[in-house]
C-alpha cells in the first residue's frame, strides 16, 4: 500500500500539498508523537469513546433484554430502534449541540446514540435465538424466572451479546469521530479539522493512519480474540 502511495505521489497526479508523501506523513506522525500532541489527542478520545461505550452497553443490554421478553414493548419501542439505527451519527450533532453546548457531553451524547441502537438490536436477537428446548428443559426442572435466565437464557445467548458489544464498539468509534468534528476540546476529531483548516493534508493523513491503526488494533487484539474464546466455548467453532 505504501509502495502504491509512493508511486502515485511521484506520478503527480495531485500537487504535494493535496497528497504528500508516506516520508511526509511519517514526518507528521512522529513529530506529533514526539511532542505528545497527537499522544494526547489519543488519550482524550479514547475517554470520551469508554464512557460513551460503557454508557450504551448497560443500556442497550437493558432495553435489548425488555425487548425480547415483553412483546408490547418490541412493538412500540423496537420498532423505534430500528429507525433511529438507520439514522447516520453525524445527523445528531445539531440536536447534541442544543442540548449540551460545545462540550465532551455533547460527543458522548453521539457516541452513545451511535452505538446503542446496535447493542440494543444484537442483545434482543441473541435472547429471542434462544433454543426453546433449552427452556422447557429448565421448566421442568423447577427454574425459577431468575434462574432460569442467568443460567440458561444469558449463557446461551452470549456469543450474541459478544457480537453486539464488537458490532457496539465500531459504530462507537466511528460516531466518535463523528462527535469531535464539532471541535470540542481536544482529541483525534478536533486534530483533524486543525488540519483541515490549516492545509496541513500531512497532518489529516497522519490522524487518519491513526484512527485506522487503532480500530484495528483493538478490533483483532480484543473483541475478535474474546469472541472467538467465547464461540469455541459454547461449540460454535472447533
Amino acid at each position: 500500500m505504501v509502495i502504491v502511495w509512493e508511486v502515485v505521489y511521484r506520478l503527480g497526479f495531485w500537487p504535494p500539498f493535496l497528497l504528500p508523501s508516506p516520508y511526509q506523513v511519517g514526518q507528521t506522525l512522529w513529530y506529533g508523537i514526539a511532542d505528545f500532541s497527537l499522544v494526547i489527542a489519543v488519550l482524550a478520545s479514547f475517554q470520551r469513546l469508554i464512557i460513551g461505550y460503557v454508557l450504551a452497553v448497560v443500556l442497550g443490554t437493558l432495553l435489548g433484554v425488555a425487548l425480547a421478553k415483553v412483546r408490547w414493548l418490541d412493538d412500540t419501542v423496537g420498532f423505534l430502534i430500528l429507525s433511529v439505527q438507520t439514522v447516520p451519527s453525524i445527523v445528531w450533532l445539531p440536536l447534541a449541540l442544543l442540548w449540551f453546548g460545545l462540550n465532551d457531553k455533547a460527543v458522548i451524547f453521539v457516541v452513545v446514540i451511535g452505538a446503542l441502537c446496535t447493542m440494543v438490536i444484537s442483545v434482543k436477537a441473541a435472547i429471542q435465538g434462544v433454543s426453546p428446548l433449552l427452556i422447557r428443559v429448565a421448566r421442568t426442572l423447577s427454574y425459577s424466572n431468575i434462574r432460569l435466565f442467568f443460567k440458561v437464557i444469558l449463557p446461551a445467548g452470549l456469543p450474541g451479546i459478544i457480537t453486539g458489544l464488537r458490532l457496539a464498539w465500531a459504530f462507537a468509534w466511528r460516531s466518535l469521530m463523528a462527535g469531535e468534528l464539532i471541535g470540542s476540546g481536544s482529541g483525534l476529531g478536533q486534530v483533524l479539522m486543525t488540519g483541515r483548516n490549516l492545509g496541513d493534508m500531512s497532518l489529516v493523513i497522519a490522524v487518519m493512519i491513526i484512527i485506522s491503526v487503532l480500530g484495528s488494533v483493538i478490533e483483532l487484539l480484543l473483541f475478535q480474540r474474546i469472541e472467538t474464546n467465547v464461540l469455541k466455548k459454547w461449540g460454535h467453532t472447533k
